[in-house]
């Protein structure tokens, strides 16, 4: 009886280092601190996907571009130095107008607008993704963007010859429609470029003003509800087929459920980002009547260039979006 139990025992070990053997580390760079509510979201996700595949796939978050920096998590994913990641899509619209969508200036303002444009564009975003060897997994919005100034700004001609803080094609647009020098900085570095003056304003969400400490450096945020754009998570494609089917479902079910719970997340934390905002000394305020106005018309024409630039695919997804 004893020799069964040794050799139960062994097998049973045996059989632990296999399962052991056979698990997979994922790791998953982020361009934004550990603290950011996507940031949590990713570790949300991670321990989903650990507990849906059994322990076979461990995904190791790595916050604030520290394995790399947030304008190389995709293409280190897409060549596999990474199997999966998180990016903020849209500052990837040089390589495609469509990647650019959720950051339309004034067409998706609300999170039940940006929801109904994600809806419409998802297909063919994920479609464009695993054209570049990556499988969509799920995205978050940002809350509503607004401007960051160190003055009273309260017209276009207020903002001439500032240096902005762009992170993609259309922060860079708005900066050039306005007179402003566009400057491209990550999030990780945008704290030491509002502290040493590389930049002196941005657009972002109250989130990002909170993780810069942005009151440091700045007094005015103008609440303009620009968009909400969104951070992606993706897979390499070729890590992707080398999962099992139940791995791939685990995977997918993960990502809706964080889809769902981060875009009710981000819309509960928005309002407290601002009133963070002001009790640091801040002033928090809509914009005026006329900077409204002149700031409407940038969107109008930065709505006519992306329809151009996104051709039919961009034109089928604004159709979509405007007949819901």
């Amino acid at each position: 009886m004893k020799g069964s139990s040794v050799l139960f025992a062994s097998v049973a070990a045996a059989a632990a280092s296999v399962g052991a053997a056979q698990a997979e580390t994922w790791d998953m760079p982020l361009a934004y601190p550990a603290t950011n509510f996507h940031s949590e979201n990713a570790e949300v996700f991670a321990e989903c996907v650990r507990e849906g595949t059994d322990g076979e796939i461990d995904i190791v978050t790595h916050p604030n571009g520290s394995l790399f920096s947030g304008n190389d998590i995709k293409r280190a994913v897409q060549t596999g130095q990474a199997p999966i990641g998180e990016r903020l899509i849209s500052a990837h619209a040089n390589e495609n107008p469509l990647f650019g969508v959720d950051s339309i200036p004034f067409l998706a303002t609300s999170y039940e607008e940006s929801e109904k444009l994600w809806q419409a564009a998802r297909d063919k975003l994920a479609a464009e993704l695993e054209n570049q060897n990556l499988v969509y997994v799920y995205a978050v919005p940002w809350p509503p963007q607004g401007f960051y100034f160190k003055k009273e700004v309260n017209s276009v001609a207020d903002m001439q010859g500032i240096k902005f803080r762009a992170y993609n094609a259309a922060t860079a647009r708005i900066a050039e429609l306005a007179g402003m020098a566009p400057v491209q900085i990550e999030a990780a570095e945008l704290s030491q470029a509002l502290a040493t003056g590389v930049v002196e304003s941005f657009i972002s969400s109250g989130s990002t003003g909170v993780d810069s400490k942005a009151w440091e450096s700045l007094t005015h945020f103008y609440d303009v509800q620009a968009w909400l754009p969104r951070n992606v998570v993706f897979v390499n494609k070729d890590a992707w087929d080398g999962l099992d089917e139940a791995a791939q479902q685990a995977i997918a079910t993960c990502g809706d459920k964080i889809a769902a719970e981060g875009a009710k997340k981000s819309e509960e934390l928005s309002a407290g980002y601002l009133k963070t905002l002001a009790e640091n000394g801040m002033t928090v305020s809509q914009p005026s009547d006329q900077l409204r106005e002149e700031l409407a018309a940038f969107g109008a024409t930065m709505t006519d260039e992306w329809l151009e630039s996104a051709g039919e695919d961009g034109k089928a997804i604004i159709d979509a979006y405007r007949a819901q």
